[in-house]
């Protein structure tokens, strides 16, 4: 497992699959690289892709300091470093998204074309979940709540051919301090006054039916972000990167394959 150090010291896994130009995938909150782990081989005809395990997650440290997305961006940097990238490609997704607002915004020269799926601006302009979509996942029984966010994730259609495993659903060996310290590091995420200084071709994409992370939060992000492209994807929630992959994986391609770069 290789792994690039962070500038405090944190070391940070990573994972580089395929071969051609490298778009890096960034998962939600609380989740490892195993997020796209059924969607990632979608973009190896053209690309390849990498991926981190957040700090907290998977084979990456897990200190008890302050994360914040802007940190998890630093985490990225230091990855392309560490494999010598100067250039790439980003997906983020959820929290994912977030982080790469980040990227594009404090590092433009690295990021090349950008793609935010089921992502939020955050801070005040953001449009938060509603409070029964809250109430449902703070569920005393993890079962209940895990089924609630499972079908916040999927449509009961994609579910009832699709029983799991499911990967999106949190890292189970992440320790409690970790889980506390992601969930700050997205809820005070406020990239508002940035989005408009983001150079990079940007694709904003969401599932019409996402109640997790509202689908308003989608135009949001793509009025606020210069030239910047929307794409609401039908009768999906969170998830629509997995279960409308046949549609969504083929539309990032044909974004990032008919984009041209910046130098």
């Amino acid at each position: 497992m290789p792994y690039a150090t962070a500038p405090d010291g944190a070391r940070i896994a990573y994972q580089l699959e395929g071969e051609g130009v490298p778009l890096v995938l960034l998962a939600g909150q609380a989740n490892s690289h195993l997020w796209w782990e059924t969607v990632r081989a979608d973009f190896h005809p053209a690309r390849s892709t990498l991926t981190l395990d957040y700090r907290g997650t998977g084979d990456s440290d897990k200190p008890d300091t302050p994360h914040s997305t802007e940190l998890f961006a630093q985490d990225v940097i230091a990855v392309l470093d560490d494999l010598g990238i100067e250039r790439a490609d980003v997906y983020g997704t959820s929290m994912g998204g977030r982080v790469a607002q980040q990227l594009a915004a404090r590092h433009p020269r690295r990021v090349g074309a950008l793609v935010l799926g089921c992502t939020s601006p955050g801070g005040p302009h953001g449009i938060e979940r509603g409070d029964d979509v809250r109430q449902a996942l703070a569920q005393p029984h993890s079962g209940a709540a895990r089924q609630a966010l499972l079908e916040f994730m999927y449509t009961p259609r994609w579910l009832a051919d699709h029983p799991g495993p499911h990967h999106t659903l949190g890292d189970p060996r992440m320790p409690a301090h970790s889980r506390r310290r992601h969930l700050t590091a997205s809820d005070r995420h406020d990239a508002w006054d940035l989005l408009p200084t983001i150079s990079a071709p940007t694709l904003v994409l969401h599932g019409t039916d996402d109640v997790l992370n509202p689908t308003a939060n989608a135009p949001l992000l793509a009025d606020r972000i210069p030239g910047a492209r929307l794409h609401l994807i039908p009768d999906t929630r969170h998830a629509y990167f997995e279960e409308a992959r046949t549609h969504a994986s083929p539309l990032v391609l044909d974004f990032l394959t008919t984009t041209s770069h910046q130098p």
